[in-house]
């Protein structure tokens, strides 16, 4: 049980060039009611002067001689901070005026309470498709997940000070903005610590995704890194991107893949592709009735094949990397055969 008298807030805020979006974060903490007991910005090796747009907000300021990642921002933040609750807020995110309120709140009424995450907005600052696109289904995976929460959140997620230092903070050998708060969340299920997705917590994200981008940081920084964390861990949550539903879906679309090139040959399967595009479709129908709602119907059907697609790279994306772990593993054991040879 965890004492809850004088709920101090410390945010930690890291940042790498951060630009304008980081002075439109900054804006909107500001204007936090109540304000944060303090705001601490790490300043990962910028070269664009983020830390003296910080200074103008009258915030402490750390700084990374070179870039070192999110990660090790993270943690030299909160090796400074004092308050009992670790806010971290990624730059290019917007809070809401309530934000400090809410974590407060929450934290007073589970006493028990280890860490929260909160999700973007449903008005995702970037016009361009793609980025609705990509902020919109991380509104809906987290507005849908579970409120026991299996993982921590990075970009809007709040943390005792002392479980903070007790599991020895973030994993700084990952040197992007990769999974490392996902890491960060799954030791502290490990140790037994309870975690809740608060739906009303909510961030606008200013990032605008463009093709290389989203692909980059979907397969590479996250797919690739989150299946060696599964083999790690041996832990396969059915909670957000990992739920059932998006597993069998990568399975289906796989199917739909060998189905079509198998059509080249044999045109009865044709009829196959077809009915597992009618499966894909059932499967999803919840996620695809949500931006229909959300931004009409021509935006839902441009939304269905880059869905699909993002379930044949998350899919690929698990192959390969259960066959790099595969591949470490005997080689492991072939070390270690050698040494008794």
């Amino acid at each position: 049980m965890f004492c809850n008298h004088e709920l101090e807030v410390s945010v930690i805020i890291p940042v790498y060039n951060g630009g304008e979006n980081f002075r439109r974060c900054l804006s909107a903490l500001a204007n936090t009611t109540p304000s944060p007991f303090e705001i601490i910005v790490a300043a990962d090796g910028d070269t664009d002067g983020s830390w003296l747009i910080a200074r103008e907000f009258g915030t402490q300021v750390v700084r990374t001689n070179t870039r070192s990642g999110p990660a090790v921002a993270r943690n030299l933040g909160a090796c400074f901070a004092q308050g009992e609750i670790l806010f971290f807020v990624d730059a290019d995110v917007v809070v809401r005026p309530d934000a400090i309120s809410q974590v407060v709140s929450t934290f007073k009424r589970e006493p028990d309470l280890a860490a929260l995450i909160g999700s973007y907005d449903d008005a995702p600052d970037a016009t361009n498709f793609l980025s609705q696109y990509r902020n919109l289904l991380h509104h809906y995976v987290h507005q849908s997940g579970c409120e026991e929460a299996s993982t921590f959140w990075g970009a809007c997620g709040a943390i005792r000070r002392e479980v903070f230092l007790e599991v020895e903070g973030f994993d700084d050998s990952y040197r992007q903005a990769s999974i490392e708060d996902i890491e960060l969340g799954y030791r502290l299920k490990q140790a037994g610590y309870k975690i809740r997705l608060n739906k009303a917590l909510q961030v606008k994200h200013l990032k605008r995704w463009e093709v290389g981008s989203l692909l980059k940081a979907d397969f590479y920084y996250r797919a690739l890194p989150w299946t060696e964390l599964i083999w790690r861990d041996r832990l396969l949550i059915n909670d957000l991107n990992l739920q059932v539903s998006n597993r069998l879906s990568i399975v289906l679309v796989f199917g739909l893949l060998i189905a079509v090139v198998a059509a080249f040959w044999w045109p009865e399967f044709l009829a196959i592709a077809l009915g597992i595009c009618m499966a894909l479709l059932f499967l999803n129908l919840p996620v695809y009735r949500f931006f229909w709602r959300k931004r009409g119907i021509r935006f839902a059907l441009q939304v269905i094949p880059w869905h699909w697609f993002y379930y044949f790279y998350s899919g690929l994306a698990f192959i390969i990397g259960t066959a790099r772990h595969q591949l470490r593993q005997w080689d492991w054991i072939k070390t270690s055969s050698s040494k008794f040879v």
